[in-house]
C-alpha cells in the first residue's frame, strides 16, 4: 500500500492522518459536550472516507458514510436538546434503550458479517475480515446514535469497539488510526466520568 509519505517505513496518507486528527478533537469536544463535536466529525468522515478508499478498506469506507449522516442527526439533537442554562442534558439509557442497543449491535454485526461475506463471495472484496468489521461498523454506528441522544452509555459502547478496532487497524495498514484508536480509549473513560460527573451534578440540583 502507498501511501502519501512514510513514517519509520510505514505509508501514512495525510488523509488518514489529519482525519484522525478530527476524530480526537470530535471526543474533546463531546467531553465538553459541545455542539461543535458534529461538524468536525463530519469533517472527519469524509477524510477518513477518502483514506479507507485509498487502502482498499470498503467496510470501513462505508462506516464513514454512515458516520457523516449520523454526524447531521447529532448535530440536529444536540443543538435542539439543551437544558434552559444552554447545557446539554446527558442522562443514562433506559432499561429499554439499553436493551435495543445491545440487540442493534448483536443482530446488526451478524447481518452486515454475512453481508460482507456474500460480498466477498462475488469477488467485490468488500472487507477481508467481515466479522470484526462489521462489528465496528454496527458499534460505531450504535455509539454514535446513542452519542447524539445524549446517552451516558455510548461512551461504554466506544470502549467495546476500540477494543476490536485498534489491532484491526494495525493489521490493515493504518497505523495513525490504529494509535488514535488506542488514545481513544483512554479519552472514553476520561469521557465517561465527565458526563457521570456533569449528570450527577444536574440530578442533586434538581432534587
Amino acid at each position: 500500500m502507498n501511501g502519501d509519505f512514510t513514517v519509520f517505513g510505514t505509508p501514512v496518507f495525510w488523509t488518514d492522518l489529519i482525519g484522525n486528527v478530527a476524530a480526537l478533537a470530535t471526543v474533546v469536544l463531546a467531553m465538553r459536550r459541545s455542539v461543535w463535536t458534529w461538524p468536525v466529525q463530519l469533517t472527519g468522515a469524509v477524510l477518513l472516507f477518502i483514506a479507507s478508499i485509498n487502502a482498499h478498506i470498503t467496510g470501513n469506507a462505508l462506516k464513514q458514510v454512515l458516520f457523516g449522516a449520523l454526524a447531521v442527526y447529532g448535530w440536529y439533537k444536540w443543538t435542539h436538546g439543551r437544558r434552559d442554562d444552554g447545557g446539554l442534558a446527558v442522562r443514562p439509557a433506559t432499561g429499554r434503550e439499553r436493551t435495543a442497543l445491545i440487540g442493534a449491535m448483536v443482530v446488526g454485526t451478524v447481518v452486515i458479517a454475512l453481508l460482507f461475506s456474500w460480498l466477498n463471495s462475488l469477488g467485490l472484496h468488500i472487507s477481508w475480515a467481515p466479522w470484526p468489521d462489521a462489528y465496528i461498523f454496527v458499534g460505531s454506528a450504535v455509539a454514535t446514535f446513542a452519542q447524539g441522544r445524549a446517552l451516558l452509555d455510548f461512551w461504554w459502547i466506544w470502549v467495546l469497539v476500540d477494543l476490536v478496532g485498534v489491532p484491526l487497524a494495525f493489521t490493515s495498514g493504518l497505523v495513525v488510526s490504529g494509535v488514535v484508536y488506542a488514545v481513544f480509549l483512554v479519552l472514553v473513560i476520561l469521557g465517561f466520568r465527565s458526563w457521570l460527573k456533569q449528570y450527577r451534578s444536574t440530578a442533586v440540583v434538581a432534587a
